[in-house]
Order: structure tokens, then sequence, then C-alpha cells
């Protein structure tokens, strides 16, 4: 176990030093004012407008970095700072969001299968570890079986988790691509504003991609746990 409490330690260490320095550079941007003028919720409007989406809605949402594109009600939900400031983080972020909405309109593969994907993992990821845990705890007890296959649904589970978080990763590159290339193609910002913009994206995309290594990490361990402790 103390094997795992380092690796629990390490992805939280860079997961922090991650999103610490997102939190910054969105800082940073949001003091980079845009030329036009225009909200983060005007721009969203333009970007759905301009490839001919009208059955989405635009709406302000509290709380701060909450921002995310529903497909069930098809709103673009903006936290309040990116709804209502004028700068290239918001810029940047009300882009992306829209760039969800593209791709749902779009049927994009990666989308649809992430969406797939969603109920089973909401059910099924709070529960795979103490499983695992529980398996290995009961398969020590005891002679018969069980416990191993009790540990083995929960590593199933864990990798459900973990391929949701891999799918997750072209859907949000892909995102962040759709608005990088409407921001700069229909001018919507200066050069210095696109490289805020673009900057901030990127810092955003590694946040998903440090979730995606640890949880790829995770169940590597449990997977090393369960599976090798079976041939002893």
């Amino acid at each position: 176990m103390f094997g795992y409490y380092i690796l629990i330690g390490a992805i939280a260490l860079v997961s922090w030093l991650v999103s610490n320095t997102l939190k910054r550079k969105f800082e940073q941007y949001s003091k980079v004012h845009l030329r036009n003028g225009m909200t983060g919720a005007q721009i969203a409007e333009k970007m759905l407008a301009d490839h001919g989406i009208r059955d989405v809605e635009v709406i302000s949402t509290p709380g701060r970095l909450t921002d995310h594109y529903n497909p069930k009600n098809k709103t673009v939900n903006l936290s309040e700072a990116v709804y209502h400031q004028r700068n290239a983080a918001a810029a940047a972020v009300a882009a992306h969001e829209c760039g969800h909405a593209v791709q749902h309109a779009q049927a994009y593969e990666w989308l649809k299968m992430r969406s797939a994907l969603v109920p089973v993992v909401s059910v099924t990821s709070g529960m795979s570890q103490w499983l695992v845990i529980g398996g290995l705890i009961l398969g020590a007890a005891e002679s018969a079986g069980m416990g191993f296959y009790i540990a083995v649904l929960g590593l199933v589970f864990m990798a459900a988790a973990t391929l949701f978080s891999f799918i997750t990763l072209p859907v949000e590159y892909d995102a962040s691509n759709r608005a990088l290339a409407w921001l700069k193609n229909k001018n919507m910002v200066s050069q210095e504003e696109y490289k805020g913009s673009e900057d901030a994206l990127k810092w955003a995309a590694r946040t998903y991609l440090v979730a995606a290594i640890g949880a790829l990490a995770n169940l590597l361990y449990w997977g090393l746990r369960v599976l090798g402790g079976s041939r002893d």
C-alpha cells in the first residue's frame, strides 16, 4: 500500500501544479481585453450563429471555471465571469464550450462515445475502488475465490472510468481546435489576444490529460494487485 500512496501523492501533486498554473493563466489573460469589446456571451452566440446552430441557448451559471456544454437541454453554460467579461480568457472559454455544441450538432464520433459512457461511469466510478479493496480483503480472509471475482468486477468498473477519461481527451482537444480556428478565421481576436486564448486552452486541456494518466496509473496499480496476487 505504501507504493499506492506514493503514486496517489505524485498524481495529486502534478494535478495541483497544472490546476494552479491554469488559474494563473486565466487570471493573466483576463487582463488582456478584447479590442472588439464583445463579452464571452456575445462571443458564444456569434460562434453558434456562424455554425448555423439556432437551438442552443447561452446561459450564465454560478461559480468559477464551471463552464460546460449540456447536450441534454442544449445549453452553453458560462461561468459568471466568462459570461460578462470582455477578455482573451473569456473568449477562449466561451468558444471552447461552443466547440462542444458544434461537435454535438455534427454528431462528432468521440463525443457520441463519451455521452454513451456517461450513465455507466456515473453509476460505477464511485464504487469501483471499494469493490477492488473489499474483494482483496475478502480474498485474503477466505479460501474460496469470491473475493477475487468481486475485485475483478471492481477493476472492470475502474477500466470503464479510465476509458471515459481517455475518450474525453480527443473531445476536449477537438473543441479547443474548433474554438481557436473560429476565433482566428473570423478575426475575432488580435494576434496577442489569440496567443492568450491558445495558451489558456492548452493548460485547460492538460488538466484532462493529467486526469487520464492518473486514472490509468490507478487501474494498473490495482490490476497488478488483484491479478498478480491471484497467481500466488
